[in-house]
């Protein structure tokens, strides 16, 4: 071949073609080449040379085979093991728009349906059509756990059926779990709960037909059992309401017949049962309009009683005596404090003239003066050391250590005891001192420390022991008394200062502690009131009306209450 070419040639357009020689003669010499190409020699060792590279250059290339293959496997490997991440990222219309309403719905609170538009039946399409896909399943699981909120919340607004129902489903998604198990366990409950408010207000409205309104187990009482259990509860609160107003006119009816001790006790018991009921203030007005009527009369026969007892004229025929007198003033107010010590105080005065006529061996005049002393203080250590020195209760109660509150013999006590006697005498007396000392001064019956000085009494009326321990009860309880009012237990310290008035009726010194257990009442209502606890401060209020119901505090803190401050 020439890559010369004659620019003088016509036939030449400007473009030359390639030619090939003589590749017959490729191997021989040709001194003198037509083509006009150089002379090659090969040399024939390298002739032979070029077949052995062909051998390198193929065992080199015979790798390439295996590589290939497990290029190939490990691709259609990774193919298969992300099949489901490579079909996500197909496009798939139908699919996303399904799950992208389920997400919506769920965001809305659109959890369950038969509409076909609730989040569980939109994630449940997307499930059919790709049952591997990760976003349904975690959908279906998203709505369980919101069921599961929306059946706690139901449960806690008392709609128990709701949160059956909710509960019902997020165990269908969910299969159980402990959310589920322990809301299931609160349902359950809350159900039984709900039967025993039933009951609790078929025994209230009971209890309102048969007119018993307060008390335990009064109408009114069971209603409040039933609102702290379901405060929600329409039928208990209507109940309520009818109590409150049948008590408004039980009071109303007593203050028109100027009933004002009745009027005062069911105006108490309405404002502990109810201390923000609507009349409450104006039967407080009506009761204390009526209150000032009888307060100047009342200071009257009071005086009057007080100075009948200074000039001993005790009891007897007649208006003109004390017993009279302060009887008169219970009759215009029964808990009237400074009436009820008159009594006491006349109750004393009959035993210390019984004990005169001891003194005098008239023993029929001291009994007569100690029946009369029995009726108005029955409890008084003085009446019971009387009769044991008069010789009564020595019969055959008493030989058994057994003495009833209305045995009354005449036998006097032996003076000679047997040793039996004596040792029984000793051991009621050690028995009733370790009552005392645990606080059991009147209760329990039989096993208390003035029941067994009486016993012992009864046995041996002289017995110096018991005459000493029974005497000093008063001091004990009013030690007590002190000691519960700085403890901060109001309840015992009433309890105590009624065993106080038992005991030692007439004692001058009990209205002091009377007031003092009055104003720790009002201290207590003032607490609560400030705290919020209208109804705690309503019965605090109840117990100082009682002690004293002229106490100016008193009238502060109960308008405070009314007027909701």
């Amino acid at each position: 071949m020439s890559g010369h070419r004659d620019p003088h040639d016509p036939s030449n357009s400007g473009r030359t073609e390639p030619t090939l020689g003589d590749l017959d003669h490729l191997d021989s010499p040709r001194p003198n080449a037509p083509d006009g190409l150089p002379n090659l020699t090969i040399d024939p060792d390298r002739r032979r040379a070029v077949p052995g590279r062909t051998k390198r250059t193929r065992r080199r290339r015979g790798w390439l085979i295996p590589v290939l293959l497990i290029v190939v496997i490990g691709a259609a490997a990774a193919l298969w093991f992300n099949q489901n991440h490579l079909r996500g990222m197909l496009p798939n219309t139908d699919l996303n728009d399904v799950l992208n309403r389920a997400q919506t719905a769920l965001q809305q609170g659109h959890l369950d349906g038969n509409d076909g538009t609730s989040a569980r039946e939109l994630y449940e399409q997307a499930n059919a059509l790709e049952p591997d896909n990760d976003r349904a399943h975690q959908g279906l699981h998203q709505v369980g756990m919101a069921e599961v909120a929306r059946a706690d919340a139901a449960l806690q607004a008392g709609k128990l059926d709701d949160a059956d129902q909710a509960l019902a489903i997020a165990r269908e998604l969910l299969g159980g779990g402990s959310d589920v198990d322990q809301l299931t366990q609160q349902i359950a409950k809350a159900r039984n709960a709900t039967g025993q408010i039933d009951t609790v207000i078929g025994q209230a409205q009971q209890a309102f037909t048969d007119g018993k309104l307060d008390g335990p187990d009064g109408a009114g009482a069971l209603y409040q059992r039933a609102l702290a259990t379901d405060p929600t509860n329409a039928v208990a609160r209507h109940g309520l309401d009818q109590v409150g107003g049948a008590l408004a006119a039980q009071a109303r009816k007593a203050l028109d017949a100027n009933d004002r001790a009745g009027a005062g006790v069911i105006i108490d018991r309405l404002a502990a049962l109810l201390p923000n009921y609507g009349d409450l203030p104006s039967l407080r007005t009506a009761q204390t309009q009526l209150q000032q009527q009888d307060t100047g009369a009342l200071a009257d026969i009071l005086k009057q009683g007080e100075d009948a007892l200074r000039a001993g004229r005790i009891s007897g025929a007649g208006d003109d005596t004390a017993l009279a007198h302060f009887k008169a003033a219970l009759a215009i107010d029964p808990d009237n404090a400074e009436a009820k010590a008159g009594l006491g105080q006349v109750a004393e005065a009959l035993i210390v003239q019984a004990n005169a006529a001891l003194d005098g061996g008239d023993a029929t005049q001291a009994k007569q003066l100690l029946d009369q002393s029995a009726v108005l203080a029955p409890k008084s250590a003085d009446l019971l050391a009387s009769r044991a020195r008069l010789g009564q209760g020595a019969g055959q109660g008493a030989s058994q250590g057994v003495v009833s509150d209305d045995e009354d013999t005449s036998t006097v006590t032996p003076v000679n005891l047997t040793p039996q006697q004596s040792a029984q005498v000793d051991r009621m007396v050690q028995q009733a001192q370790q009552a005392a000392s645990r606080g059991d001064i009147m209760s329990p019956p039989g096993n208390c420390a003035y029941d067994l000085y009486r016993s012992a009494l009864a046995i041996d009326g002289n017995n110096p022991a018991a005459r000493a321990g029974l005497q000093g009860l008063s001091s004990l309880v009013s030690q007590q008394f002190q000691q519960a009012l700085r403890d901060g237990d109001l309840v015992k310290a009433s309890d105590l200062l009624g065993t106080l008035g038992n005991l030692s009726p007439g004692d001058a010194g009990q209205l002091q502690l009377q007031d003092r257990l009055a104003g720790a009442w009002l201290d207590k209502a003032e607490q609560q009131l400030n705290s919020g606890d209208r109804n705690g401060a309503a019965q605090a209020l109840q117990q100082a009306r009682k002690l004293a119901p002229n106490q100016p505090r008193l009238q502060q803190l109960t308008l405070r209450m009314q007027g909701g401050t």
